[in-house]
């Protein structure tokens, strides 16, 4: 496969206005021809974090807005399908935005349905993608512990206001507070370790946070078992820390979160969360920028 195959692949990158920034995404907007070798293929090529594919059209549900373009999508890692991508939502979202205008979308994704709002913003285009139905969950010690010794992390470098927990919005993340900006700066792991206590437990990153104030969080994202040490902005992850937070007690039910993710590889990017009170579900928002022509 390559940039100029018949399946129109598109780059993006999500969480920045710099293409330099944020995380990059492969966007296929029209994969209907093609089966999951062929988008493994596209996205192992690529390699990017995740790649995404809208593999056909569908009609939104009574509950979304009644002139809502509804498609389904994809979404794969250089070694495998994940069952939903935040920054490979918000790349599509804001392809299909350039190409049609701004507004409604719903994808329906393997983890369930994901609406997405355009917006435009002065020259930028915003997204806002809402979160499936989120859930936060403990994780055994023996599992912590290993986690800890695959980061070479003492347990004592961990943060004791944010404890552990596996939080999920979407996908699963494993979520670890770092006591300081120096030691989420010092990230070097084994890869191989990490990536078999990801298998096992079922977890696509570890959302490595440091608490910079109330409402503001830097955040890293080991991605061994897709294929790259770490994703440079993870809108899955983001929603599911949202959920933490908010369920843990750590923020108001109602609040807006920035996430800095991205600096310490070069690639700064920005990501905001918004929790309302009554609804479980998480926003995660973002601009983006084509990558190249």
């Amino acid at each position: 496969m390559t940039q100029n195959s018949t399946t129109g692949i598109l780059r993006y990158t999500a969480f920045s206005a710099d293409p330099e920034g944020g995380n990059p995404a492969g966007v296929v907007l029209d994969a209907s021809g093609l089966d999951d070798a062929a988008m493994l293929a596209v996205a192992a090529e690529l390699g990017y974090s995740e790649s995404a594919f809208l593999t056909g059209r569908n009609e939104p549900g009574d509950e979304e807005p009644p002139a809502a373009r509804g498609y389904t999508i994809r979404y794969f890692s250089p070694k495998a399908e994940v069952p939903f991508c935040g920054h490979a939502t918000v790349a599509t979202a804001l392809a299909l935005a350039e190409r049609d205008g701004p507004g409604d979308l719903v994808f329906s994704t393997p983890a369930g349905t994901v609406p997405v709002t355009v917006t435009q913003e002065g020259t930028e285009l915003r997204a806002t993608l809402t979160s499936v139905e989120p859930d936060v969950m403990d994780i055994a010690p023996d599992d912590l512990a290993q986690a800890l010794a695959a980061l070479d992390w003492p347990a004592a470098d961990l943060d004791p206001a944010l404890p552990p927990r596996i939080a999920y919005a979407g996908a699963r993340h494993l979520v670890l507070a770092a006591a300081t900006r120096e030691r989420l700066a010092d990230l070097h792991y084994d890869f191989a370790r990490l990536e078999a206590l990801m298998h096992r437990l079922d977890l696509t990153t570890l959302q490595l946070v440091w608490r910079a104030a109330p409402d503001v969080f830097h955040v890293r994202d080991p991605f061994p078992v897709g294929g790259v040490v770490e994703d440079p902005a993870t809108g899955a992850a983001a929603a599911a820390f949202g959920a933490y937070l908010r369920a843990l007690g750590l923020v108001p039910d109602t609040a807006v979160l920035t996430l800095h993710q991205g600096e310490d590889m070069g690639r700064p990017g920005t990501l905001t969360v918004e929790l309302r009170a009554g609804d479980a579900r998480v926003r995660v928002s973002g601009t983006g920028t084509r990558i190249g022509n």
